[in-house]
């Protein structure tokens, strides 16, 4: 059921306000992001990242902080159709994600997600998948908010697909390190629970990023973090979990290369998926 927008909002918002806005059309054009809007108990908290500012007013990242903050309330990662996923707490037990930090070259989402200190997705695999979910949730709602408009607005991101190309090369990356060196995680992985978790995620992953694919301007570092994750040893790795062939987003990688906007921080600096359920 439609929720009223201004249940979730300030009665003293001032004139101008871009949150009626905002919500309108993430409900005409972004059904799967509005349905995280409705589902998650605190509206303040999902107008919270709205931003007037940008072309997609900042739809996109208040869809990926609501989907951690379902995920935190209910225990089970929210999906994109609507169902929500058990959160499989043995996964904790796994080898550290930051130890395949080295695999990969200096960045923001290295950093963030990775390196210790930023995010708990560096200790804890179960957030990294919460990361996986949230970009996955992301990425969604910016191809269809960015297909409604039909080109590129002036002052849009171009860095959406970054995010989720990010973290698929580190959830496989990961899966590879745990079948060459880590028994425990690797025979963990294969446990039936687990493996449809990981299935799960990794398939909706797939999909909206080859969804995403025939958008021009859309990602900065997404064709290297792709490549790395469309190797051989990564999907062979990760095909033995999801029981199927990984699919390799090739489409991605045929579109130009575009230039970062200056000032534009590229990860989530606040990554509420790195808090644990109280």
């Amino acid at each position: 059921m439609y929720m009223p927008v201004a249940a979730g909002m300030n009665s003293n918002a001032v004139a101008g306000d871009c949150r009626p806005q905002a919500i309108e059309r993430l409900r005409a054009l972004a059904p799967q992001g509005f349905a995280v809007y409705q589902a998650v108990k605190d509206k303040k908290f999902f107008l919270g990242w709205i931003s007037c500012s940008e072309a997609q007013l900042g739809l996109p990242t208040a869809v990926h902080e609501s989907a951690h903050y379902i995920a935190a309330e209910t225990d089970a990662f929210p999906l994109t159709d609507g169902r929500r996923l058990k959160r499989p707490h043995e996964v904790s037990a796994f080898y550290a994600p930051s130890v395949i930090a080295a695999k990969f070259k200096p960045s923001d989402f290295v950093t963030t997600y990775l390196r210790p200190g930023s995010a708990s997705s560096a200790s804890d695999f179960l957030y990294l998948l919460d990361e996986l979910n949230a970009y996955t949730h992301d990425l969604a709602t910016a191809v269809s908010l960015s297909r409604a408009r039909g080109s590129a607005e002036q002052g849009d991101q171009v860095d959406h697909r970054d995010g989720l190309a990010a973290l698929m090369a580190f959830v496989a990356m990961y899966i590879e390190r745990a079948e060459q060196s880590e028994p425990a995680t690797w025979g963990g992985l294969r446990e039936p629970p687990v493996a449809r978790t990981v299935s799960e995620l990794w398939g909706r992953a797939e999909q909206v990023m080859a969804s995403s694919c025939g958008i021009p301007d859309f990602g900065t570092e997404d064709k290297s973090l792709i490549r790395q994750f469309c190797q051989p040893r990564p999907l062979a790795a990760l095909q033995k979990i999801i029981g199927r062939a990984p699919v390799c987003p090739t489409a991605c990688l045929k579109s130009a290369p575009v230039a970062a906007l200056d000032g534009k921080p590229l990860v989530d600096m606040t990554p509420t998926g790195s808090l644990r359920r109280q």
